[in-house]
């Protein structure tokens, strides 16, 4: 017959303390990728915003003799667009920026990017210096 060892009943507590920082660790990392692929979808949704109202002003401008809508409200007062976009985390760092310059000639909408990177190199459409940005301008 086989005699069991005395004491071998469970685990020792360097076996659970290495459990235990391996599922710290992966879970550390799953945070990591969770918060990443929500600032990312957060962007997805910036660009087809400013996407969107750059569509209705092209089609206001064909329908209205060569003016852009200004303020933006009159898109989506006339049907060009559902609603004004908003920010989809809105905070003080990250939002959209409207400029009509002169009004009814041009425009440029800008959205302050999280993770992504933007598309702005035109200084009339920034509003920092060392912020990441997505905009779009009039194609007229």
């Amino acid at each position: 017959m086989h005699k069991k060892k005395q004491g071998s009943r469970g685990f020792t507590l360097l076996e659970l303390l290495v459990v235990i920082s391996i599922i710290g660790i992966l879970m550390a990392m799953g945070v990591v990728a969770y918060s990443t692929a929500q600032k990312k979808g957060r962007d997805a949704k910036r660009r087809a915003d400013m996407n969107a109202l750059q569509t209705a002003q092209e089609q206001y401008y064909a329908a209205n003799n060569g003016t852009y809508a200004n303020p933006t409200d009159v898109l989506a007062d006339e049907g060009y667009i559902n609603s004004v976009p908003s920010d989809p985390k809105p905070s003080p760092h990250i939002q959209y920026n409207f400029r009509h310059n002169p009004p009814g000639t041009s425009y440029c909408y800008c959205a302050r990017l999280e993770e992504s990177t933007g598309n702005s190199g035109s200084i009339q459409c920034t509003w920092g210096t060392n912020d990441i940005y997505y905009c779009v301008e009039q194609l007229q």
